[in-house]
């Protein structure tokens, strides 16, 4: 019998290793991957980079888990589980099939927005970019991660202040970018070849690294994509905390807790207890859990755009953009002009001004946006209203601008690093037309199948701003000249002459340039839409807390 039992264990060791499962050596761990036949890539997935914040370590920082040991081997043929479950900090890698680990491929790692309140790294599918990558000659490794979110990533109030559990949520994917630095040589890529990248909370997210001075020990290169650090007003961690405690007395465990203790019976609540009572912080605020100012020696010390201004984020290249419509999405269809003020100053609240200032200040900004909807977003839309609210449209623009469209000016005109500027205009046939070319809508260009199986306009826009992306990526420059023949993208601080014929001679203007991403009208145009507003808006940002 124990000649049998040998036998078997032999039998079920040697089917394990020809199975045609990728495997790799990740320190004393054998990690066993799935082959994605379709497309001739290796996924390993659902790989911890830090233990599980459970019990007591619920609102602790992330504690690194740099190895598997003692593991011999591990199943790494799936996702990992999202937050809020237990263990749930865990990263994914895509890579080319047949790459060993003298390769030395470009890595791209991605952080998933959501609001800081949603998001799984699993909805963004990273073969397509890693397939045109292959296709182009510049093969890339695509690495994703689940990091904590809402109020068990971003804990607000007293309580969190003063135990030091401020963006843990950040810490997590710091913790998993420094893992990157660790261990991505064993899958075929070159840690001094990472670039960042994230969409709206992942591109906040991305920027607040960015301006830490150690950011160029984990990346050489970043990308924001609807979002810097000044899309959402920077404030301390006690401002939030009427949410909190609805988050807290909203939970069975803690309906009676102050202000002062309700982390022990948050961290003794169960998951399902959590996710019950999140929706009722909503009551007061759209993002009631969000990175917040953590002081010196933390990922936020300071208002970004101060430390922005001082020099931080150096000569790190970047990329950076926006969508058209920015304020659509998050707007009620029903939005009212006297709805505007009172969306702003409840956002924007407190305000360094205080509150006459602040509201001064915005009724500036809110003045220079006509009421008519033919220059209301979505923009291009003439005086169509789609049935919304007679401020809608206003309220979208402004919003849209003061959120994402000025902060991205700021920063591109501000920045001392290499940089290159994008809006993204084209139409999106399929979506609600209130919506226009709403925020996030340039996502499946990247993660969807777009760029094969998409209408031809489609599918050529999406594999140029995969190839955009991969160029940047792999040459720091978007303009590699490989893959699709597509336009070149000239860094910001490239100059346009523009001469006005004028009764007295002629001027000229200097102006910055960005790339217009539109299967129809894809080209360089000048970065000056809407100036006069962006530019009030861009002066008021101390009193915006940005």
């Amino acid at each position: 019998m124990r000649f049998v039992a040998v036998i078997l264990i032999l039998w079920a060791t040697l089917h394990s290793w020809f199975d045609g499962r990728p495997r790799l050596q990740l320190g004393g761990t054998v990690l066993i991957g799935r082959h994605l036949q379709h497309s001739n890539l290796d996924f390993f997935g659902g790989i911890p980079f830090a233990e599980p914040p459970v019990g007591h370590y619920r609102f602790s920082p992330p504690r690194p888990k740099h190895s598997l040991s003692p593991l011999r081997s591990f199943d790494a043929g799936s996702y990992g589980l999202p937050c809020l479950q237990p263990d749930c900090l865990t990263l994914n890698v895509f890579r080319p099939s047949g790459i060993d680990v003298n390769s030395s491929l470009p890595v791209m790692v991605w952080i998933y927005g959501g609001g800081f309140y949603s998001g799984a790294s699993s909805i963004y599918d990273g073969a397509p970019l890693v397939e045109q990558s292959v296709a182009r000659g510049t093969p890339i490794l695509y690495v994703s991660m689940n990091y904590r979110i809402a109020p068990l990533g971003f804990p607000q109030g007293p309580e969190a202040v003063e135990r030091g559990a401020l963006n843990l949520g950040l810490h997590d994917q710091w913790a998993a970018l420094e893992w990157v630095q660790h261990n991505i040589a064993s899958f075929g890529g070159d840690p001094r070849k990472v670039t960042v990248f994230g969409e709206s909370a992942g591109a906040l997210s991305t920027f607040y690294h960015y301006l830490n001075e150690n950011f160029s020990t984990v990346a050489r290169a970043a990308i924001f994509q609807s979002g810097t650090s000044s899309t959402l007003p920077n404030f301390d961690g006690y401002r939030a905390t009427p949410s909190w405690m609805l988050f807290a007395n909203n939970t069975q465990s803690c309906a009676t807790a102050s202000p002062d203790q309700t982390f022990p019976c948050l961290i003794a609540a169960d998951s399902s207890d959590l996710r019950a009572s999140l929706t009722a912080a909503m009551a007061i605020e759209l993002f009631p859990f969000r990175p917040v100012l953590d002081g010196p020696g933390g990922i936020i010390s300071d208002l970004p755009a101060r430390r922005l201004s001082n020099g931080a984020g150096g000569r790190v290249p970047f990329m950076a953009g926006a969508v058209l419509d920015e304020g659509t999405y998050f707007l009620p269809k029903d939005f009212q002009n006297k709805d505007i003020g009172i969306w702003l100053n409840a956002n924007y609240t407190p305000s360094p001004l205080g509150p006459g200032g602040l509201k001064a200040g915005l009724d500036k900004v809110i003045s220079l946006y006509p009421d008519d909807p033919s220059a209301g977003s979505p923009f291009n839309t003439g005086n169509e209203t789609f049935g919304t609210g007679p401020g809608y449209k206003r309220g979208a623009a402004i919003i849209g601008d003061v959120m994402f469209q000025a902060p991205r000016r700021f920063l591109s005109q501000t920045t001392r690093a290499p940089s290159y500027a994008y809006l993204f205009t084209e139409p999106q046939p399929g979506a609600d037309p209130s919506l226009g070319v709403f925020h996030s809508s340039e996502l499946p260009y990247f993660f969807g199948d777009l760029s094969k199986n998409g209408p031809s306009n489609t599918a050529w826009l999406s594999r140029v701003m995969l190839d955009y992306w991969i160029s940047f990526a792999v040459s720091l420059t978007p303009n590699d000249g490989k893959g699709t023949n597509r336009p070149h993208w000239g860094e910001y601080e490239e100059t346009e002459v523009w001469y006005n014929d004028l009764a007295f001679g002629e001027t000229f203007n200097l102006v910055q340039r960005i790339l217009e991403l539109n299967s129809k009208t894809m080209g360089l145009i000048p970065d000056r839409y809407r100036a006069i507003s962006m530019d009030v808006i861009i002066n008021m940002r101390d009193m915006l807390s940005w």
